[in-house]
């Protein structure tokens, strides 16, 4: 039968093992437990991953929203090109009041670590690949 992970059961897991050197797991103290997981291989990337329901939720910021150069047209290209980052998908969230675009991949709770681990370096490649390359054909 597969496991089904705990924030804490994550943080262990990813804490150990062979990728113990290529990333950083701190936990984070909050209403709900999130973990901050920092991608040393991708720049020091800091993505955040909770467990909520029957899904782990992973996500990365990338930019505030107000220093998008022409907003409403890269939210359209967004949404015409979501096929374009795997398993990945794009939100706006707010932070201290502030809108930010926010890469999102999701899994089961049931997945196997190593899907987690994929997840991980993927979102984090995604969200370096949309800063240099997405963010850069929008600019001023």
């Amino acid at each position: 039968m597969p496991r089904a992970w705990t924030t804490a059961a994550l943080a262990d897991a990813l804490s150990g093992g062979d990728r113990a050197g290529e990333i950083s797991v701190e936990r984070i103290a909050a209403a709900d437990p999130v973990l901050r997981v920092t991608m040393h291989a991708h720049g020091d990337l800091s993505i955040f991953l909770s467990v909520a329901g029957e899904q782990i939720v992973c996500s990365t910021l990338l930019w505030p929203v107000d220093e998008q150069a022409d907003a409403d047209a890269f939210n359209r290209f967004l949404l015409k090109a979501q096929k374009l980052v795997p398993l990945s998908n794009f939100a706006i969230t707010e932070v201290d009041g502030r809108d930010w675009y926010e890469l999102i991949g999701e899994l089961s709770i049931e997945s196997p670590l190593r899907a987690v681990e994929i997840e991980l370096t993927v979102l984090a490649q995604n969200a370096i690949d949309a800063a240099s390359d997405l963010r850069a054909e929008f600019a001023a």
